[in-house]
């Protein structure tokens, strides 16, 4: 098949699983913010994207400075946490000042987060120039692991699923094991009831918008260890992202964790065997016929009746 043998097909195709798996990891971080912001909230915020090119910016100054002191080896874990408070501040921000007078107008916060991610791409021309730039990432994500002599596997790759995978657990215990995300959900079913029982629903919109972008944020500080950054890096992703959320149930995160992979490894496999694009479009295709079938998305919300 196209001059390979089945040995060198099943090496390729375990190499495209694994940088299918690198493709998931990041897009689940998208989605995960993008799940509590536009799946929780009913806030599309076409901005998600350019909050993770704040956290992929913040990594790459972070590791100039590191670079400078020759502290390269110990930034990192240190940039990702910083990327998670700056992202969550300009989003706490953000809310205040623009998003807060939005709340149940749906194509107003559209236009507006999309007004708002051309100012931020302006911004970060202006700041960072035009040009990508990449982190200085320190020796211990460096390399391969080598399970057989024809197959590698980036230890960065290995790092950012292993961060998915905590950031997840993170969300999970934040929304449905802690008073906060008691108070979240309640917010979102019955806001005029949960105002009346004691709960500041400003204060939780507040909060949980900025989680959504500090979550951004971590993806952009997880996605320099495997790729270079512009300033419109972020939008280059906001449109899977959404996909995954939209695809897997918007208040679901069992269906933003399946939706993401599906769409990740589909991408990545397919694109071996056709174009990049063709690759996208054929996962849009299949998509849209299950979206067709099943509008509610993968794992609908359970409604009480």
């Amino acid at each position: 098949m196209f001059g390979y043998s089945m040995a060198d097909i099943g090496n390729i195709l375990v190499m495209q699983g694994f940088s299918g798996l690198s493709l998931f990891s990041v897009l689940l971080l998208m989605a995960l913010g993008l799940a509590i912001i536009f799946g929780q909230m009913g806030v599309i915020n076409m901005a998600h994207g350019e909050f993770m090119t704040i956290g992929a910016y913040t990594t790459v100054f972070l590791s100039k400075l590191a670079v400078k002191y020759d502290i390269v080896n110990y930034y990192f874990v240190f940039a990702i946490v910083a990327a998670f408070i700056i992202a969550f501040a300009i989003g706490y921000l953000v809310e205040f000042v623009l998003i807060r007078h939005l709340y149940k107008r749906p194509l107003d916060t559209l236009l507006a987060t999309w007004g708002l991610s051309l100012v931020m791409q302006q911004i970060f021309r202006s700041t960072f120039g035009a040009k990508e730039v990449s982190a200085e990432l320190p020796q211990w994500l460096l390399g391969a692991f080598q399970p057989t002599p024809d197959i590698e596997i980036p230890i960065n790759g290995v790092f950012v699923m292993g961060l998915a995978a905590v950031v997840t657990f993170g969300v999970f215990l934040f929304m449905f094991r802690s008073r906060w995300g008691l108070n979240v959900r309640a917010t979102v079913q019955n806001r005029v009831m949960a105002g009346a029982v004691g709960i500041n629903t400003k204060k939780v919109d507040r909060v949980t918008f900025a989680l959504g972008c500090g979550i951004a944020g971590v993806a952009g500080a997880a996605f320099t260890t495997i790729a270079s950054t512009g300033p419109t890096t972020g939008s280059l992703y906001i449109v899977d992202s959404f996909m995954v959320v939209v695809f897997g149930g918007a208040a679901s995160l069992m269906g933003t964790i399946a939706s993401a992979f599906g769409i990740a490894q589909a991408q990545s496999i397919l694109q071996f065997f056709m174009t990049s694009s063709m690759g996208k479009v054929s996962t849009l295709l299949v998509i849209v016929i299950i979206l067709m079938m099943k509008p509610e998305g993968l794992f609908a919300a359970k409604v009480r009746k």
